[in-house]
């Protein structure tokens, strides 16, 4: 069966999809996006979702009604037989195609494109946990917007992978701001610590869950920088995203974390995780 994908108000073959060279998020990666986890045919966290996609498109002005996504979504789920697994839909709004100039233009039209693809919980992962690099955050300054300029990001990634890795924790400063694509956090003393919400990080939506069940069962969630030397003396590590959920981490670089297996905080969060999904 064709991959059906969603392109400018039209549901069609991956392969019929066509836009124009002139667009924007390719000339200049004028655009955001957001990916959104479906268990089952249901939304996880959607409105958190869509709050930061409305604050994405506010930040780098663009405008669009974001009201009818969900049951766009749905459709397009449907079309391509993933309402019953678990599965991701990841969509882009672009400024549109125009003239090549570096002001915003007027009065063109957003593109907006919109793909499934099968999302499974990496069981074996996050039972056993996984290895992570380090690396300086070569970012820029506004990565609380989750915007299609991923360079850095995945020349970052791809050095964990090139290191046998499942990511690369980021270093600003000699502090640890998050992962390439997910939210890094650290335990200490039955303590949960992770960056405060700022210009450095992604107000990530599994982040926030994790706060939530933090707050609701009486553990004691800081959002506090730490420090790169830190890192190395946590009892426990993990990372948070809507494709890694919440993932043990055990190693960093050469040294074992804690006693190199998932702590007890990570897999009680992971419980509870799992009970709200």
């Amino acid at each position: 069966m064709n991959e059906i994908v969603y392109l400018n108000g039209e549901y069609l073959p991956r392969e019929k999809a066509r836009i124009s060279p002139d667009d924007r998020g390719f000339i200049f990666a004028d655009g955001v996006y957001e990916v959104v986890k479906y268990y089952n045919g249901k939304p996880f966290r959607f409105d958190d979702h869509i709050f930061r996609l409305n604050n994405s498109l506010s930040a780098v002005g663009l405008k669009f009604d974001t009201s009818w996504l969900a049951f766009a979504f749905d459709i397009l789920l449907r079309k391509n037989n993933l309402q019953n697994k678990q599965a991701g839909v990841y969509w882009q709004i672009t400024r549109g195609a125009g003239k090549r100039v570096h002001h915003f233009p007027e009065n063109i039209k957003p593109t907006i494109y919109a793909f499934t693809f099968e999302l499974p919980s990496m069981f074996e992962k996050l039972e056993k946990g996984i290895k992570v690099i380090t690396h300086e955050d070569i970012r820029w300054l506004r990565c609380d917007i989750k915007s299609v300029s991923l360079l850095p990001n995945t020349m970052l990634y791809n050095k964990a992978v090139e290191n046998g890795a499942g990511e690369c924790i980021l270093i600003r400063g000699g502090m640890v701001t998050e992962a390439t694509h997910s939210s890094v956090l650290a335990v200490k003393n039955g303590k949960v610590y992770t960056h405060p919400l700022n210009n450095l990080v992604l107000p990530g939506i599994t982040r926030k869950v994790v706060k939530e069940i933090c707050l609701s069962n009486n553990i004691d969630f800081i959002e506090n920088t730490f420090g790169e030397q830190e890192l190395y003396e946590m009892d426990e590590l993990m990372l948070a995203g809507t494709g890694s959920e919440i993932m043990p981490v055990i190693q960093v670089g050469e040294k074992i974390t804690g006693l190199g297996t998932p702590g007890p905080v990570t897999m009680f969060l992971q419980d509870k995780f799992y009970k709200l999904v």
